[in-house]
C-alpha cells in the first residue's frame, strides 16, 4: 500500500511520508545521454596547451606517454565528464589544413601531420573550443577540437607554420585540420612498453587501452556514466541541460502531491 492511500491521516500528516516517496524515486531517474558520436575521420578544431613531462593525465596512461604525442578531446566527445572515458588510448592523424582566427586564413605551403594519442579531457565550458555539444557545434563549426599538448619533445618545434612578417605573430593558436582514426601502431610511443597502458596504482580510475578498436573489451566505458555524473557537468559545478530533463520529476511531484492534499 503506498503511503498516501491511507486517507485515515489527514493530508498534512501524510506530507513526511509523501516526501520520502518522492525523494526515493530520484536516483532511479536516468539522465539521458548527450555523448557526441563521431565518425572515424573528417574535419575538426585544434588548439594546444601546456601539459608537463610525467604528468598523468584524466585517463590514467602512464607518464611515459608524455614523452610522445598526446592530446586531449573535448568533453562530449570524450565520453565522460570526468576520469576515463571511451576515447582514451585511441589514436588519430591529425592533419593542419588552415588557421581559423586570423585574417585572412593562413593556408601552410606544406602538410604537417601528427599521430596522437588520447590522454586526456578537455572540460566542457560555455566558451571556448571545447564546447561543441550534441546541440550544436563549437566556434569553428566543429563538434570535435583536439587539444594538443604542445610544446613537446615529441613534436618539432616548428610544427605548427607561421608567416610573421605578414601576420606579426608565430602562433595562430586555433587550427582547422582533418582527423583520421589509426591504429595505434602508428604512434611513437608504440614501440615502447613503458608508454602504453594505465598507471597500475591507480586501480579503477584509470583506463588506457594499448590499442583500442572499438570493442567493449578493448575500449574504455564512460566513468561518469558508471558513477552517475550527469555528462554535462563543469569543473565549475553542476550545469543542467534543459528544463525539459526536470520535467518527469516535476509530473512525478505533482501526481503524488495529489494524492495527499
Amino acid at each position: 500500500m503506498l503511503p498516501w492511500s491511507n486517507f485515515s491521516k489527514t493530508p498534512w500528516s501524510q506530507l513526511p511520508s509523501f516526501i520520502f516517496t518522492f525523494l526515493s524515486f530520484l536516483p532511479h531517474i536516468s539522465w539521458a545521454s548527450e555523448w557526441i558520436d563521431y565518425s572515424s575521420d573528417g574535419y575538426a578544431t585544434m588548439t594546444h596547451y601546456s601539459l608537463p613531462e610525467n604528468f598523468i593525465a584524466a585517463c590514467g596512461c602512464t607518464s611515459t606517454s608524455t614523452d610522445y604525442p598526446t592530446a586531449a578531446m573535448n568533453q562530449m566527445a570524450y565520453g565522460s565528464s570526468t576520469s576515463y572515458g571511451p576515447a582514451c588510448g585511441q589514436c588519430f592523424n591529425l592533419t593542419l589544413l588552415n588557421s581559423f582566427l586570423s585574417n585572412p586564413p593562413f593556408y601552410p605551403n606544406v602538410t604537417k601531420s601528427v599521430v596522437i594519442k588520447v590522454t586526456d579531457l578537455c572540460p566542457l565550458s560555455h566558451s571556448g573550443w571545447c564546447n561543441a555539444t550534441t546541440h550544436g557545434p563549437n566556434a569553428g563549426s566543429h563538434y570535435l577540437n583536439f587539444d594538443l599538448a604542445w610544446p613537446s619533445s615529441s613534436i618539432p618545434n616548428d610544427f605548427f607554420p607561421s608567416n610573421e612578417p605578414l601576420y606579426g605573430y608565430t602562433d595562430f593558436g586555433v587550427w582547422n585540420i582533418s582527423y583520421q582514426s589509426v591504429s595505434c601502431t602508428n604512434w611513437k610511443g608504440w614501440n615502447n612498453a613503458a608508454a602504453l597502458g594505465s598507471v597500475v596504482n591507480l586501480g579503477y580510475s584509470a583506463c588506457c587501452p594499448n590499442n583500442p578498436a572499438g570493442s567493449t573489451n578493448d575500449t574504455c566505458p564512460s566513468y561518469s556514466d558508471d558513477s552517475g555524473i550527469p555528462p554535462d557537468t563543469q569543473t565549475s559545478g553542476f550545469a543542467i541541460r534543459s528544463p525539459i530533463s526536470l520535467l518527469p520529476i516535476v509530473t512525478l511531484a505533482v501526481s503524488l502531491l495529489s494524492h495527499v492534499l
